[in-house]
This record gives C-alpha cells, sequence and structure tokens, in this order.
C-alpha cells in the first residue's frame, strides 16, 4: 500500500527586515500525516497517539476538544460553507521523546472529488495558546493567499499586520512561504522548503541522527532569537486577549490574487 503521509527535510528560514534586521535558519523534518492513514502508521519508531522515539497525538492540534483531528477540521470547513469528503493531510513536526512544539501547523483540505477545498494554518505561540486561520483555496499546485493577523504570536509584532502566504502543495517538494506586512510594506519573511522522503522508520532515523535536538532546539532558538531582537532595542508588545473563536475564516476580499 502507498501512503500518501510522508517525510519532509528542509531548511525554516526568517528574515525580519524592520524596524531591526535579523536572520535566523535552521534544519528541520516534518512529517505529512494523512489523518485517514492513521490507522495505516504501523511502525516501530513512530507512536500514533503513545509514547515512542517519534509521536503524533491528535490532543496536541486542533481546538483541544478532543474530538478526532479529521472530524473537527471537516466541522471547521461545513462551518464555513466548504467542500469536505476528502483527505485531510497535515503538514507538522512530530513529538521526539515526548517533546513537541509546532509555531505553524499547515492542513491540506479535500472535498470528495479529491480537488483541494482549503487550506488551515494552525498557529501556536509560547504561551500555550492557538489559532486557526481557514482560507479557501484553489486546485493548484502553487497557492497563493493572503489574511489580516488576529493572533498574538510574537511579542516583537504588532497585531495590525497581514499574512500573505504560498504554498506549494506537498508532492516531492513543499514550500510554506509566510511573508507578515504592515501598511507600509513587509515586516517579516519566513519560510521552509522540504524534500519528501518515504516515511518508514529507516527514514524517521536518519533525520533524527542530522537534527537530534530538533524539537528543544527550535523553542530554544526561539526564546534566544527573541533575546537578541530585544537587545537590538525592538519594544515588547502587549499581549491581547486570544480571539473568542479559535478559526477565523479568511473572505473572499483577503484572497490574495
Amino acid at each position: 500500500m502507498t501512503l500518501a503521509s510522508g517525510l519532509y527535510t528542509g531548511l525554516v528560514s526568517h528574515n525580519r527586515l524592520k524596524p531591526r534586521r535579523h536572520k535566523l535558519a535552521y534544519r528541520i523534518f516534518m512529517l505529512l500525516i494523512d489523518l485517514d492513514e492513521l490507522a495505516d502508521l504501523k511502525l516501530k519508531t513512530l507512536g500514533v497517539g503513545r509514547f515512542n522515539l517519534f509521536g503524533f497525538d491528535e490532543r496536541r492540534f486542533g481546538d483541544g476538544s478532543g474530538r478526532p483531528l479529521k472530524a473537527q477540521v471537516e466541522a471547521m470547513l461545513t462551518d464555513a460553507g466548504l467542500p469536505t469528503g476528502g483527505p485531510v493531510r497535515m503538514l507538522a513536526m512530530p513529538q521526539i521523546l515526548g517533546r513537541a512544539f509546532n509555531p505553524l501547523t499547515v492542513y491540506f483540505c479535500y472535498a470528495a472529488n479529491r480537488t483541494l477545498s482549503a487550506i488551515l494554518y494552525e498557529v501556536n505561540n509560547t504561551f500555550g495558546e492557538r489559532h486557526g486561520y481557514l482560507i479557501p483555496a484553489p486546485n493548484a499546485a502553487l497557492i497563493r493567499q493572503g489574511c489580516a493577523k488576529g493572533f498574538y504570536v510574537s511579542p516583537f509584532m504588532d497585531m495590525d499586520l497581514s499574512y500573505s502566504f504560498k504554498i506549494l502543495r506537498p508532492e516531492e517538494r513543499v514550500l510554506v512561504s509566510v511573508d507578515t506586512s504592515d501598511a507600509e510594506g513587509l515586516v517579516l519573511a519566513a519560510s521552509f522548503a522540504g524534500e519528501r522522503r518515504e516515511l518508514t522508520d529507516r527514514e524517521l532515523v536518519r533525520a533524527w541522527l542530522t537534527h537530534p535536538w530538533m524539537t528543544i532546539g527550535i523553542v530554544a532558538a526561539i526564546h534566544w532569537e527573541a533575546l537578541f531582537i530585544w537587545l537590538k532595542g525592538q519594544k515588547i508588545r502587549q499581549r491581547p486577549k486570544k480571539p473568542e473563536r479559535f478559526i477565523t475564516v479568511a473572505p473572499p476580499a483577503e484572497l490574495a490574487a
């Protein structure tokens, strides 16, 4: 049986342009999980809902209700008037020895006829809060979308900003690019570009050997880079209350051309 689920290794980069320039880049690996294939992921090193060297736990994603993750996503699509019935595939970092932090998880949501219906961007901040942006998507290989920022992420970023997404759907390669802009132009450019490997024990261990402290490193990197930004004189923004609704649905007018 050929699985749609896979493994992507690549580079994350962040380039802050203003008010102080700052760059960082680090290598990571991510899993593409088809939520219909969870029962078929019978790997020795990957625990689905249980502890292992690598792990995937639905309870660490979504709205925190405990419902199966695909049912949650399809309910969000239905509430937004978007087609459902096809696969839901999510791009996220795995737990490593029980630890995980996903700043951004991307869900590719398909209609019953297997065409892309929408993309859900699920954002976590380091304060334990989570929010999703659900945006209708064209059935294309390269997708451009946009929406207004509605969730506090970084203490060094204002709320009156907008996101522009450029997505290469995960096949042999994947690209997730997020540009954050204010009224005067680009503030921050962030991206992940990766290449596909088969989701096997061998490839997972191979990826881990080249990224052994990935999860701890990402959390540490976020706080380490925050220190550097603060030392450069960037002021800290007050954290507002999180949105009342877990999902922001981008209206058609906010879709990027």
